[in-house]
């Protein structure tokens, strides 16, 4: 989730059980805990580009290390808030704040490695878009109020709303994968793989992507809460498999770099449509239905025994939020 979302979550946490007098050096305190497992995005190795990718929600979103980061947190925070809350007291809120970050980040489409160390397995139950401006403003909302009436009643309504909007989330996606198994079954695939994820700051629009046989299959659909689903059918690619497509570099930096990115893209591994050189992820597209990838990494083949760089392709020109926009709205036509 975004800053602001897990720093509302944090606070939330905290005002839901803190004492009236103890109510906003508590909220603050959570807040800055709910923030803080973040700090890998700052953790970069320059000679290999695909490190920050994998520790990206790694060690400090994991259980085991909630209060560790709970205890720094507090150490950060004593000489601030000694005169408001004792040191057990700070590690407590600390804690409830470093361990909404985690959950909530799970419960996005990235993947997040909640049993780090004992399981590398990335947790992304795709409940919620990275961006929810309607999850994120009613939160705002009531972390204000609690804030200034201090009263935890509004800490309460505020995971009412969290639990109701998962649970909003969970049966939009169970709808967009019951139509993407409809659709596949229509054009006789076989699902093999298949992942269904809400797109970007909303509930309505969601990216179907498939694995049959040796092609990746993208389409989009809008699951209306009042209106017929609407299928947006898309593009397919073949899958790349590195122990095929790249056999000859098998053993050098290139063919493992490209091993630790089907690792990272859970095998979902496209060429990008117009840069050969390109091999992306597939269940990540600017447009829905589109195969035109927001990440991958250059496979130099004439310079196997260096790191491969990790490129991002962000177009949001207007030909391209036009499209969402009218495929989020209903008006594209099919």
């Amino acid at each position: 989730m975004d800053p602001l979302t897990h720093a509302l979550t944090g606070a939330a946490a905290a005002q839901s059980v803190a004492p009236e007098e103890k109510h906003r050096p508590a909220a603050f305190t959570a807040a800055i805990a709910g923030l803080l497992p973040d700090v890998e995005t700052f953790m970069h190795m320059p000679s290999d580009p695909l490190f920050n990718i994998e520790i990206h929600r790694q060690f400090t979103h994991a259980f085991l290390f909630i209060p560790v980061g709970a205890l720094l947190t507090a150490g950060l925070l004593w000489y601030v808030m000694r005169r408001h809350l004792s040191f057990r007291e700070l590690f407590f809120y600390s804690f409830l704040g470093f361990a909404t970050h985690g959950l909530l980040d799970a419960a996005t489409s990235y993947g997040t490695e909640l049993l780090w160390p004992f399981a590398d397995t990335r947790f992304a139950w795709n409940l919620l878009p990275i961006i929810d401006p309607l999850l994120t403003g009613v939160m705002a909302v009531l972390t204000t109020a609690a804030f200034y009436y201090r009263k935890r009643m509004f800490g309460w309504i505020f995971f009412g709303w969290l639990l109701l909007y998962l649970t909003f989330g969970f049966v939009q996606r169970e709808r967009g994968i019951s139509a993407a198994g409809e659709l596949a079954e229509d054009r006789g695939h076989r699902i093999e793989r298949l992942v269904v994820k809400p797109t970007i700051g909303n509930l309505l629009l969601w990216r179907s992507t498939y694995i049959a046989g040796d092609t990746v299959h993208v389409d989009a659909i809008r699951s209306g809460i009042f209106s017929p689903q609407i299928i947006y059918e898309g593009d397919a690619a073949p899958i790349i498999r590195p122990e095929t497509d790249f056999a000859e570099w098998k053993g050098t930096t290139l063919y493992n770099d490209l091993l630790r990115f089907r690792r990272f893209s859970d095998g979902y591994l496209i060429r990008h449509p117009e840069k050969d050189d390109i091999i992306g992820d597939a269940r990540y597209s600017m447009i829905p239905n589109d195969l035109n990838p927001l990440w991958g990494i250059r496979a130099d083949t004439t310079r196997p025994d260096r790191h491969v760089p990790f490129l991002n392709f962000r177009d949001a020109g207007q030909e391209v939020r036009q499209t969402f926009i009218d495929q989020l709205t209903g008006r594209e036509n099919r």
